[in-house]
């Protein structure tokens, strides 16, 4: 159990700071000031944790309480800006933190709701909603179109990182394996589906017109 409370720990601490970063250079590219940026930084790294605890009676949330995640998200805007222009020469930074968040908080969120005894699906759920919660806040506050609500494969990556530990518990595998195995498989996922543009399937609505006037022939 102590080894399971270590990882979710460290995991939950680095997700927040990778997130922090992707909301921070977001902010900056909307030019938004100061204060601007550090607020959509910390709730852009806390917001997906917040929303988990609450779902889990884990009240009040750990991104309120426990002062370490104010101060990893402020750090990470700190060198964001600090270092904005090291940052500015990495190949889309916000989508290599947003997919590296991703892939952190999908882990340790399935894992903070098996550590209050929920049940596999419940883990589930949550560790997908705990990896897209700031994603999906950061683009609202910034007034873009959630990425979930996309066709591109983001939620789905995650929840195939919650999987992983879901199953790992099951069959008692090794904590640091199942974690890293759930870290690189989510955030695989969503590099590759960037790069290689895959998508999940649409419905259009031309197809479903056709098929409504091939039914009434």
């Amino acid at each position: 159990m102590f080894e399971f409370q270590t990882i979710y720990n460290l995991l939950d601490l680095a997700g927040t700071f990778a997130f922090a970063i992707s909301g921070a250079v977001a902010a900056k590219h909307r030019g938004l000031d100061l204060f601007g940026i550090f607020a959509v930084a910390f709730t852009v790294a806390c917001g997906g944790g917040i929303i988990r605890d609450l779902c889990i009676g884990a009240i009040p949330p750990v991104g309120l309480y426990d002062w370490r995640y104010l101060v990893t998200a402020m750090m990470a805007a700190s060198m964001t800006m600090g270092l904005y222009s090291w940052v500015k020469r990495l190949h889309h930074p916000v989508l290599l933190f947003d997919t590296l968040g991703l892939s952190l908080f999908a882990v340790s969120g399935s894992y903070k709701a098996l550590l209050y005894g929920h049940n596999a699906e419940v883990a589930i759920l949550l560790g997908m909603m705990t990896a897209v919660g700031g994603g999906v806040l950061r683009d609202v506050l910034l007034n873009r179109i959630p990425v979930i609500f996309r066709k591109e494969i983001y939620a789905s990556a995650a929840l195939a990182g919650s999987i992983v530990v879901v199953v790992g518990e099951y069959f008692k595998w090794p904590d640091t394996a199942v974690s890293l195995t759930g870290i690189t498989l989510c955030f695989s996922l969503r590099s590759l589906a960037l790069r290689y543009h895959w998508n999940l399937p649409v419905f259009r609505e031309e197809e479903s017109e056709a098929g409504e006037v091939k039914r009434g022939q």
